[in-house]
Formats: structure tokens, sequence, C-alpha cells
């Protein structure tokens, strides 16, 4: 049985039951909380409502988790971007309510900057006109949603990818509730150790004032350089007769002055103390545990974002904090070369599908096979057909990559011309790339205005370039959130939690005894989502897996 539920203004909810086609299968019924609604049905099939990140916190915070939910906001997000290459635009209840009316689609509240502290209040939802029953635009919406997704270019497919975009919600509250155990105690050790003592102001340390130093002597007696300031050190530079075009670590490692190794070495623990130190600290691990605010498919991909906190972007030395609880280890699961076997198993192509085959270090095989052993060229051909490097030494390896697995080549030319002309290119279950006409992330490095717009020839290439890694890194996104959908069942009898999660990483924080058991777990929801994603295929999706006490010792 499914159950459709939506807040009332006394804090209550009220109930409807559904059957498959999303149809009214029973009178409305009125609870007084959700958590009580919840608690009373026990065997429920899946939860309908606007949005798992407004109600499923409520859950948690009350000791209660369902099994399955649909969430209207992921969904719209997914069936808007399908339908008409509009993604990005408003995924509410109200706005998916408005579009099914034929009215004009309100704007969805803005996304706080990435860089704030853990808020404390969810901002309110987009409201329903004047006069609007939630409940009854609910039931509208999601049996809207289900004829939607049933008439997608390949209905099964979008079917599972909004159920899988659904699960993500509930794994992504449930890994914010839980929090990553975090030793704030090994984290202001290795800051001192690192940084040296704060000076009062907290805005130096120690070490980065001595390192400004060394860098301000490297340029000549009374020369005062701030190396936070990248236009100071280009003036720096230009005076000693070297031009820069930027101050990246890259460029800096290019010239023999002996400003440079300071300077990298202030570059690198300034960043550590702006992204992850005291002020980090403080803003978000409480009691033992650091809680980020997931985001599944925040990104165009479908690859997860945050909102504040960087956890997707912990620096290794800082993992040396990430420390499980006494009794309890961490079961650190990692992908083997997932990008490759994706490209594998949507091209079907049958020579890549075979080098994809085993658990076997998928480069090494294709070395054998194609680059006389070579594994690094291997790995770089590969990688540059996904990415489209087409000069020097990658033209040729491309060529070789096209003789000996033509239709892995053609799969991923394909969504590069397409994105070329402008046209709307998916993942294997059908996430869209946004069209030519929309703008996408800057990081994407496609031009956004100007002279190398989408209208010139060398916007057009840059978008060809994107769309030719998104078929790739939008499948394999996919195939992670089905990864995850299948894991947090087999973990559901366990005391294990799913706590950490990044593109193609997780992290689950167990009792020792329960280790075993979960990196069994995680290897069968690899090949299980494998088959689930693109079918009956001869590859194999394996995990490498190290059941640590501290994440840093997970890698070597």
């Amino acid at each position: 049985m499914r159950w459709a539920v939506a807040d009332t203004e006394d804090g209550g909810v009220l109930l409807c039951p559904l059957d498959g086609a999303g149809r009214p299968a029973g009178p409305v019924v009125a609870e007084r909380s959700l958590a009580e609604a919840v608690r009373a049905r026990p065997g429920a099939g899946r939860w309908v409502w606007r949005s798992t990140a407004r109600m499923y916190g409520r859950l948690l915070a009350a000791g209660v988790r369902v099994e399955r939910c649909h969430d209207v906001e992921a969904a719209e997000a997914l069936l808007i971007g399908h339908e008409e290459g509009q993604s990005g635009q408003p995924r509410s209840l109200a706005a998916a309510w408005a579009r099914l009316r034929g009215l004009p689609v309100p704007e969805d509240p803005p996304v706080r900057a990435a860089d704030t502290q853990p808020s404390l209040f969810e901002p309110a939802p987009v409201p329903l006109p004047a006069g609007t029953d939630e409940l009854r635009a609910l039931l509208e919406v999601y049996a809207g949603q289900l004829a939607r997704a049933g008439a997608a270019e390949h209905p099964g497919r979008m079917r599972l990818l909004v159920a899988a975009e659904s699960a993500g919600t509930l794994v992504a509250a449930e890994m914010g509730h839980a929090g990553i155990p975090w030793r704030a105690d090994v984290h202001r050790e290795l800051l001192t150790e690192l940084l040296g003592e704060r000076y009062p102001g907290g805005q130096e340390t120690r070490r980065l004032a001595e390192l400004a130093e060394e860098v301000s002597r490297a340029f000549g007696p009374g020369v005062r350089v701030r190396p936070d300031l990248p236009a100071d050190i280009v003036r720096a530079f230009a005076r000693a007769g070297i031009a820069l075009s930027s101050t990246r670590a890259w460029e800096l490692q290019g010239i023999d002055h002996p400003a440079v190794a300071p300077l990298l070495e202030y570059k690198k623990l300034y960043r550590l103390h702006t992204a992850h130190g005291w002020s980090w600290l403080a803003s978000w691990v409480r009691g033992g545990r650091f809680r980020p605010e997931y985001l599944p498919g925040g990104a165009v991909s479908g690859r997860w974002t945050t909102n504040g906190g960087g956890a997707l972007q912990i620096p290794r030395v800082v993992r040396r904090a990430v420390v499980a609880d006494p009794g309890r280890r961490l079961v650190v699961a990692d992908a083997a070369q997932i990008e490759p076997r994706v490209l594998a198993a949507v091209s079907r192509d049958p020579g890549l599908m075979e080098v994809a085959a085993g658990d076997r270090d998928l480069y090494a095989v294709l070395a054998a096979r194609a680059f006389a052993g070579d594994r690094d060229r291997a790995k770089l051909a590969l990688l540059g057909a996904v990415y489209g490097q087409t000069s020097g030494d990658g033209l040729k390896n491309l060529a070789d990559l096209r003789r000996r697995f033509p239709r892995a080549v053609d799969y991923v030319d394909e969504a590069a011309r397409a994105g070329e002309d402008g046209r709307l290119v998916r993942s294997w279950l059908g996430r869209t790339c946004p069209p030519a006409s929309t703008a996408l992330p800057d990081e994407a490095g496609i031009p956004q205005d100007g002279p190398a717009g989408y209208g010139s020839t060398a916007g057009a290439r840059a978008r060809g370039r994107f769309t030719r890694n998104f078929v790739v890194q939008g499948s394999a996104a996919d195939w992670a959130l089905i990864v995850l959908a299948t894991l947090r069942q087999d973990l559901a009898g366990l005391r294990a939690e799913l706590v950490f999660f990044q593109h193609d990483e997780v992290i689950v924080h167990c009792p020792q005894q329960e280790a075993p058991a979960v990196v069994e777990a995680v290897r069968a929801a690899g090949d299980r989502a494998g088959r689930l994603a693109f079918g009956e295929t001869p590859v194999r999706f394996p995990f490498t897996t190290a059941v640590v006490e501290c994440y840093a010792d997970a890698k070597a």
C-alpha cells in the first residue's frame, strides 16, 4: 500500500491510501503527527510526499524510518528535464501543480550559499495558491508524474531512475542524521601541527606568517607580498621579469624562482586553514559528528553536492580526524574504474565488455590486449576517449581504441555530436543534460557568453566535450544511486550505518563484528546495481574495500 501524506496548518498530517496507479484507494485519514502516522502503518510500501528534506528529518528525530518514498520535488526535477530539457527549472510541489494546471510557475527558494554555516531551520515551502488543498495537489501531481514517467523515451528506465533518486533522498537524510564520526581533538592537533599556533583574531597562524615572510624575502629586501592575494603575486613576479597568467599551482611549478616553493606550501596550508580550519570545526562538528547537508542530484550529471561543509572535498590530511567509535570500524568502499566499466555497459561494445568482465585491474587488462602492456597509456587512452582528448598522443590513442572498440568510441562520439548540435543528451536511465540554450555550471568548462558562447564554434565544441562525458558520468551517477538504495536495504537488519557517499565511494560505520557482512553487502550491491541499471551484461562493478579505524588509513 502507498500512502500520500501532506502537512496541515495545525501541525498534523492528512493521509490518503493509493493504488499502484496513484489513485485514491480509501478515505483520507487525519493524524496528529507524521511520526504517529508512520508508526501506525509499519507495512506501508511507499510514502508519497512533497520533499524528503522537509518530511523525513522529523521522522528521524523521532526515531522512525521508512523503507521507500516518492519525493515529488526530486521526481519533478528529473521529469521536467527529460521532457523539455529544462534542467534547473522550479521543482517544488507548487511549481509542479502549476505546470499541470497551465498556471504561472513560481520560483524555487534560493539555495543557501555553499560556504555558510549549518541551517537550524528549513526554509518555508513554496506556497500553493490560496485555497488549494495540499493533499489534493499532491495526489494530482503524483498521478501526473507516474503518467509522465510512463511516457518517457524508455519508461522502465525512467521509473527506475525516479525511484532511485527518491531512495537517494532517504539515504542523504539518514547520513546527515547519523553524521560522520569526527574526532575534534585529533583535528585540532593536526591543525596546530601543520599551521602552528593561531595569532589573535584567528586570520593568520605562525606557519602561514613564516611562509609569507619567506615569499616576500625571495623577491628582495624590503619587498612585502601578500601570498593570499593573487594580484600581489602576479605583480611581484612581473617585477622579477616573469609573466604569469594565473597563480595556479601547475603554472607556478614551471617557474624557476626561490619564491615558488614557499608560495606553493602557503597556498596548500592556506586552503586547509580557510576550508577546514578552526572556524570550520567550530561550525560543523558537534557531539563527535560532522553532519553535512547532502543534495542528491545537485550537479547536472546527477552527482551529489552539499550545502556547506565541503564534505565532498575532505583533504587527505584531514581524514585523520575521521575515526570510528570504540568497538566500531569504518568500511570504506571505492568503486574500481567505474567510468570505463559504465562505458562498456552502455555502449554494449563486445570487446570492452570482455575487458570489464572481471574484478581485475581494467587498465592492466586493456594494456595487455591493446597497448603492449603499457598500463599508463591504456588508462590515458580510455579516459581521453571519455573526456574528449583528441590532440597530440590522445588522437593516436583514440585511433587505437576505435579499431578495437568501435561501438564504445562511437557511443561517446555521438554524444559529443549531439551536444555540438544543441540536441538533448541523456544518461542511460534518462537523466537529461540541459540543451545549449540553458547555462551549464562554469566547472563544466563550457563558455557561457561572449565570442566563445554557445553560438560559436568554440562553444559548440566545448559543449560536445561536456556531453561526451555526460553520457558516461551521468550513467555512473545513476548506477551509484542504485548502489546506495540496495546497500541501504541490505544493511537494514544490522546496526551498521551509511555515513558518507562521494561519487563512487561509500563509508559504512559499523560494529567490528559486522564488518565482514558489510563488505559482502557492498560487493553484492555493486553487481546488483549493474544488472538493475544496465541489464544483463558481462560487465562487473567491483569495489575495493578497507576495514579501518581511521579514514586516512583506507588509502595508500
